[in-house]
């Protein structure tokens, strides 16, 4: 079973740049996306052969949001946090299997100066004690943009990004938090020296070209399914966005 993953920036502007012949190409189970930029009923998406389709948009227009296209008739559908403070933004949807929880997730970015970091913060604790309350009945798939580079060798130039949005010691802490609950790094657990390997480029300077990006979109997969994992990994020539999808293999 193939699983992916990709902060897309707009859908619209992505099925402009080749979404749907991505996703009719990709061999996925399951496509998650991040960053919708839509609202209800702006947006029509149709894939063939994912018959189940999942979408939670964000109360502010063309902001944020998720979406979840699966080949599979999930058990149960449910969408946000236990805390209703993180549910505005449509950034988490639930999926529920007969043998594992499947979570798309959009983490809300820092922003300049650490502006919303506190924002930040308390949603990924909520997220963190959901995933833990989840694992109570079955092992969990959670997977998006956590807009976090867990080490050094996660960004082109750590030194230079020091406490800034997406690298600051307060965000990587609390991403550790979350992978000490027992959540594994799929992409690390696979190649845990590989350098060089980023999910997001900035539109400036060249960024992609020059490979001087960040590594910040995961398949995190709870020790209950560690077994089950098979490869992990991204897929960075496939364009469309300033992210490229990731994936996971799971049997």
């Amino acid at each position: 079973m193939r699983l992916v993953s990709w902060n897309v920036n707009g859908i619209r502007s992505c099925l402009s740049k080749g979404f749907l012949e991505f996703a009719a190409s990709s061999g996925a189970d399951i496509i998650a996306i991040q960053e919708v930029k839509a609202s209800v009923g702006a947006i029509d998406v149709s894939i063939p052969g994912y018959d189940y389709q999942y979408f939670s948009f964000a109360e502010k227009k063309g902001y944020s949001g998720t979406a979840i296209f699966s080949k599979m008739e999930p058990l149960s559908v449910s969408y946000g946090l236990p805390i209703d403070e993180y549910n505005h933004e449509g950034r988490v949807i639930t999926l529920e299997f007969h043998d594992f929880y499947f979570i798309t997730v959009y983490v809300p970015n820092s922003q300049s100066e650490l502006k919303r970091i506190d924002f930040r913060l308390g949603f990924d604790e909520a997220l963190r004690n959901y995933i833990t309350t989840l694992r109570g009945t079955k092992g969990v798939i959670a997977t998006g943009d956590f807009n976090v580079a867990k080490e050094p060798i996660d960004l082109k130039n750590p030194k230079q990004n020091e406490e800034h949005a997406g690298y600051s010691k307060a965000e990587r802490e609390s991403f550790r938090k979350l992978l000490d609950t027992g959540m594994i790094d799929s992409f690390r657990f696979f190649y845990p020296e590989e350098t060089g390997a980023y999910s997001w480029w900035s539109y400036m300077f060249h960024a992609r070209e020059k490979n001087t990006g960040w590594r910040i979109d995961y398949f995190l997969v709870s020790e209950e399914l560690k077994n089950r994992m098979s490869d992990a990994g991204i897929l960075a020539d496939v364009l469309g966005s300033d992210h490229a999808p990731v994936f996971l293999d799971i049997c």
